[in-house]
């Protein structure tokens, strides 16, 4: 055991956290982790995966029984994030686990006929679902989306783009933002729509990245896509709140991801540093190195007590609900300055070998930037939580 894979707190963690925690770490490290290099340079990983994962009970986690899930707190979601982190490939992760983006809005505010439709096989690893906000006119700036979606009988019409989509190649269904009435600016008149991929008017475009090479990425067109109103969630021209509550959980998920890859940056410089010499000592006995490494540690125990202390007040009822959203983007922001910061210092530390493409280290480091961007860059969630504290 590392020095920072300490056993985690009765405190956040009870021994079901723990029991699970330990057979996803054994998954991962037999099915994913040897293969995530081959999956980033062929840029997709097996779709039987998705069903591998389901097995496990890994999707279920949080939904109700009756849609195929499994009660779950939220340090479950954490325990998942954390292991996923540990095979160093942000790609496999990020596709795998679109569902956790494109399934709430339809479980807290859909139709019971579109909840079963929809979420039972895509818990199962049967179909893949994928979130469609995001447009090329600008990604955070939700309440002037302009993909409209025109009342039709009993169809709306859908037209415009969407950009960056996660499983947006994949994807079965795609739950997507759209505005229902176009002569409302802002958040008003915005609604969301699960829209079936196999429908008519639908054309797709594959994305390539820096990083998240295994994700499928994609940018998507509507040309008068007819898409059911039973597929509405929630009701129409009040889509607005379901989104801007999506977005907490996805942050805090993204934060928990980004403590993790900072860990595996960590451990993979500190193998390193143990075994190379310079001028007959292991890099690990020079100070410099040693600093350098008890810095990444500081980073990362800062960022992940900052976590779980936010989950603990959230799952307990403890946070102010004025400053959740601001403390939510904060967390994301220190913990992805812990990933940014660790990658850089372990490419640095492994030198020659941290440029090569195979490590995790130079994987993660190409990596981060989609961590400090997506779910909100780092710019509007600072902005957004001074605002939320009335600076």
């Amino acid at each position: 055991m590392e020095f920072l894979d300490a056993p985690p707190l009765p405190f956040y963690f009870t021994p079901e956290h723990v029991q699970f925690r330990a057979s996803l770490r054994d998954f991962i490290a037999r099915e994913i982790t040897p293969h995530v290099h081959a999956w980033d340079e062929a840029e997709t990983f097996p779709r039987a995966l998705y069903a591998q994962v389901a097995e496990l009970g890994v999707h279920g986690l949080g939904y109700p029984e009756e849609y195929g899930g499994t009660p779950a707190d939220l340090f479950y979601q954490l325990v998942v994030a954390e292991e996923f982190a540990r095979c160093g490939g942000g790609g496999v992760q990020a596709s795998l686990n679109s569902h956790s983006i494109a399934l709430p809005p339809i479980l807290k505010a859909g139709s019971e006929a579109i909840k079963r439709r929809v979420i039972p096989p895509v818990l199962a690893g049967q179909k893949i679902a994928a979130l469609a906000v995001t447009e090329p006119s600008g990604g955070s700036d939700v309440a002037n989306l302009r993909t409209t979606a025109v009342r039709d009988g009993d169809h709306y019409v859908v037209n415009g783009e969407k950009t960056f989509i996660t499983s947006g190649m994949r994807a079965d269904f795609i739950t997507t933002a759209v505005r229902t009435d176009p002569s409302v600016k802002g958040a008003g008149g915005l609604s969301v729509l699960v829209i079936d991929g196999d429908t008519p008017g639908l054309t797709r475009t594959a994305l390539r990245k820096m990083g998240w090479w295994s994700s499928d990425t994609a940018h998507l067109h509507f040309d008068r896509c007819r898409v059911p109103v039973a597929n509405l969630v929630g009701e129409e021209n009040k889509g607005f709140k379901i989104l801007m509550n999506n977005f907490n959980s996805e942050r805090l998920f993204m934060s928990a991801l980004a403590c993790g890859y900072a860990e595996v940056c960590l451990q993979e410089a500190l193998a390193w540093t143990r075994q190379r010499t310079l001028g007959g000592r292991t890099l690990a006995e020079r100070q410099v190195v040693r600093h350098k490494l008890m810095d990444m540690t500081l980073r990362i125990d800062a960022a992940r007590a900052l976590l779980y202390d936010l989950a603990y007040r959230i799952e307990h009822g403890l946070a102010q609900p004025s400053q959740l959203v601001a403390r939510v983007c904060l967390c994301k922001v220190q913990a992805t300055q812990a990933m940014q910061f660790c990658a850089d210092q372990a490419v640095q530390l492994l030198g020659g070998m941290g440029f090569m493409r195979g490590t995790r280290s130079e994987r993660i480091y190409r990596e981060v930037k989609v961590m400090m961007i997506g779910g909100g860059s780092e710019e509007v969630m600072k902005d957004l939580a001074a605002r939320q504290f009335g600076v």
